[in-house]
């Protein structure tokens, strides 16, 4: 990767490729294509060791064509002002794709969280969070942080409590931030949602017998032999919803190396090796590659980067034998492998909404704190209730006894993670249809991200329209 690669700069290259395919004014494409708001910052944090060091932040709002705005808030060395309105900016155009009413947000803070006590990340955390409070860059109404790589439910309660602390009384409080500890005001299925978003996504293109029969693989993910590189949080869950569903997870990737196996891989067994060892590597009938990269280049069916941007440049794409690509991770490809796959037919199943359901689900939790119930609270007796007097009805008339596990299935009213579940399956499923309707009507339109670049593009321009923004 050159050092003037620019993430921001590919996301425009891709904005534009798509702009082309619509019909709106070049004065609209470059109000939502710009990002509307940046907010750097330096503050001191005095270490345990009683040095001094100045810590470089950012929180950017890329579109107010909806509020809040919405985004996680990452903890990388690697943080830079361009990779944040990069992220900010697929912020938006996933939020539009998977009809979710947010504005695009990012945060960064240029930290390695590792090299830090749990005392120092919480001072960090906290004075961020009185920063954002300052210039309004966080509120319910305004803009709702949520975890990202190298955050999580510990630094969205330390966000919360800032927060509550500097609102006394405001009732919807909780709502300043998603990805918080159920006992905060959390939902149940959070923590897994964007893993699941992934699987639901590519299932859901994988039950395509056009694209199937043009790929030449069976429909269905079962019996697949799937690659995911990265095992945290999105890699573990992508990997062990596949393994679930009757796939093949043959090769798993970390920045330590990589391992292989043709007859497959139990995730939760290499996860918990390398909990003990410290290292996916070794692990009892793998083959190990010293490189995590090789890994990308092996043969099979679904090849799932779940680690950071810009793991397939222009360099390895022409080496990669997957043949159809999910991308888990936020910007894992580059405009160049983009073209590169394009002309050897691999459909590449784009970030910016395959891995909503972390902004879904942050949603739906956004709603549980402003509504200030649990999910199935009102409704979860009722249903089973009028369930089991429908099935008490029915044996009755039939003279038949319904079996043990088809009753409990039958009767079961949902919970919380049930509804969760639920709605980003209908979300995932509603959004992939409408991007690969909306490709198949326009056989100019060259990839499925420039199809899902429409979509998103269109609804942002019609929101902005309907504003009486632009007359």
């Amino acid at each position: 990767m050159s050092d003037n690669y620019s993430f921001f700069g590919a996301i425009e290259k891709s904005f534009d490729k798509a702009a082309k395919f619509t019909k709106w004014d070049t004065g609209i494409l470059d109000q939502i294509r710009q990002c509307n708001a940046v907010f750097q910052m330096r503050f001191p944090l005095k270490r345990d060791d009683g040095t001094i060091e100045v810590i470089e932040a950012y929180r950017v709002q890329h579109s107010h064509h909806k509020t809040p705005c919405k985004g996680g808030i990452r903890f990388a060395a690697e943080v830079n002002q361009d990779e944040v309105m990069a992220l900010a900016a697929l912020m938006t155009y996933k939020c539009a794709i998977v009809n979710v009413p947010f504005g695009g947000g990012k945060g960064g803070i240029k930290i390695n969280p590792k090299k830090y006590s749990t005392f120092e990340l919480e001072k960090i955390t906290r004075r961020y969070t009185s920063e954002l409070i300052k210039k309004k860059f966080i509120g319910p109404g305004t803009d709702v942080p949520a975890p990202d790589y190298g955050t999580g439910e510990r630094e969205m309660s330390w966000i919360l409590d800032t927060y509550t602390a500097m609102h006394p009384g405001e009732i919807d409080a909780a709502g300043c931030v998603t990805g918080k500890p159920i006992t905060q005001g959390g939902v149940r299925g959070r923590r897994e949602a964007t893993g699941l978003g992934v699987f639901f996504g590519v299932r859901e293109v994988c039950n395509m017998p056009d694209i199937m029969g043009k790929l030449g693989l069976s429909v269905g993910v079962e019996g697949k032999n799937v690659v995911v590189q990265g095992l945290g949080n999105v890699g573990y869950h992508s990997a062990k919803f596949f393994q679930d569903a009757g796939a093949k997870i043959i090769a798993l990737a970390e920045y330590e190396g990589a391992i292989w196996n043709k007859d497959g891989l139990d995730v939760d067994a290499v996860f918990n090796h390398r909990k003990t060892t410290g290292s996916i590597l070794n692990f009892p009938g793998a083959t190990n590659f010293k490189e995590s990269s090789e890994a990308l280049e092996m043969e099979c069916d679904i090849l799932i980067p779940a680690a950071l941007e810009n793991v397939i440049d222009g360099d390895n794409a022409p080496r990669i034998k997957a043949k159809l690509i999910g991308e888990a991770a936020n910007g894992p490809l580059t405009p160049e492998a983009d073209e590169i796959f394009s002309a050897k037919g691999i459909v590449v199943i784009p970030d910016m909404y395959l891995n909503a359901g972390g902004v879904t689900v942050s949603y739906f939790e956004w709603l549980k704190n402003l509504s200030h119930v649990r999910y199935g609270r009102l409704e979860k007796r009722f249903t089973e209730n009028m369930n089991s007097h429908i099935l008490g009805q029915i044996e009755e008339l039939s003279g038949k006894k319904v079996k043990e596990n088809a009753r409990e299935m039958i009767m079961h009213g949902p919970d919380e993670v049930d509804l969760v579940y639920s709605g980003l399956e209908e979300t995932m499923i509603n959004a992939t249809h409408e991007i690969m309707n909306l490709w198949k009507d326009n056989p100019d339109i060259p990839d499925m991200r420039t199809a899902a670049y429409v979509v998103a593009i269109n609804k942002v321009a019609t929101s902005y329209a309907e504003l009486g923004i632009f007359p």
